[in-house]
């Protein structure tokens, strides 16, 4: 079963990076040349999308714009000659792949925000990827894999990788059925955010990479606010749970939680270095500085 749908919540604030996002969106900030949102989408793209839909806010319009053409400035690129830049313009949004907003009229949490994509999403599964999180894989990004683990299944998918036990209150944490289907795969007993170190039932957190079936949206329909006054993905995940089985996936790859200064740092960092342009020259920065030190 093919995922060509992906839901992506970027209605947030960003208050954690303020100044900075008091006029440009979190998910605008740049990750060496390219806006975290870029990145996420183009797994996405490999993953199969061919509809991105934007759970948004109205001071969120960078975002659209920068999926959207930009004919002066190509124009521009063209008659100058800067055939690479122009190619990487052009490389933001590949052809047939289409970007639409929503609203999410109130911050009502994430729950709320993939309720306000149904429409969109009508009945079919759907990727939900949160954009503060990025993951790399030097060959095949999180969700690629994740939708050929789901071609097996059919039943919905949730990424998840293991945490230090001191950091389980920062997460959702899921608890697993004690069968299991392959080492990476397991069945998934049960789901709740942000336990105590005493309460957490594992250290495996769930990294805001989903595969939902249809119903999940109807399980959101039901579900009341809950911690914060917000509607909870995760209260509906355990919803979901009582009707069909739910399966959690240990991917491949490096997290990082661009949500907070330490991990957007680290990302700068190692993204830069693996960067063919700027990879050398930051190596040779860091060395010049740990000299200074």
């Amino acid at each position: 079963m093919k995922v060509t749908k992906y839901v992506l919540p970027v209605a947030g604030l960003g208050t954690r990076f303020l100044p900075a996002t008091k006029a440009i969106p979190k998910e605008m900030l740049p990750i060496v040349d390219r806006p975290l949102i870029q990145y996420v989408v183009e797994e996405a793209v490999e993953a199969g999308a061919t509809e991105i839909i934007l759970v948004t806010h109205s001071s969120k319009r960078a975002l659209e714009d920068h999926f959207d053409k930009n004919l002066e400035l190509e124009r521009q690129l063209e008659e100058k000659g800067k055939d690479d830049l122009l190619e990487k313009v052009h490389a933001i949004l590949p052809e047939g792949v289409k970007v639409v907003s929503v609203r999410q009229p109130e911050p009502l949490g994430l729950g709320h925000a993939v309720l306000c994509a149904q429409h969109l999403v009508e009945n079919e599964p759907f990727g939900v990827i949160l954009p503060d999180v990025l993951i790399h894989h030097p060959h095949t990004g999180c969700m690629a894999q994740m939708v050929e683990q789901f071609s097996r299944l059919n039943h919905s998918l949730i990424g998840v990788e293991s945490v230090p036990l001191e950091d389980v209150c920062k997460y959702g944490i899921v608890s697993l059925y004690p069968d299991e289907i392959g080492e990476k795969i397991q069945r998934m007993a049960g789901i709740v955010e942000k336990p105590s170190q005493q309460e957490a039932p594992s250290t495996l957190s769930v990294v805001g990479r989903y595969i939902l079936t249809p119903q999940i949206l109807r399980m959101l329909e039901k579900t009341q606010q809950g911690a914060g006054g917000e509607i909870q993905l995760t209260d509906a995940i355990a919803d979901l749970l009582q009707h069909e089985p739910i399966y959690t996936y240990t991917f491949e790859g490096i997290s990082y939680d661009c949500g907070h200064k330490e991990g957007f740092l680290r990302a700068n960092l190692e993204y830069g270095l693996r960067d063919p342009e700027s990879g050398k020259t930051l190596m040779k920065l860091i060395q010049e500085h740990v000299g200074r030190v």
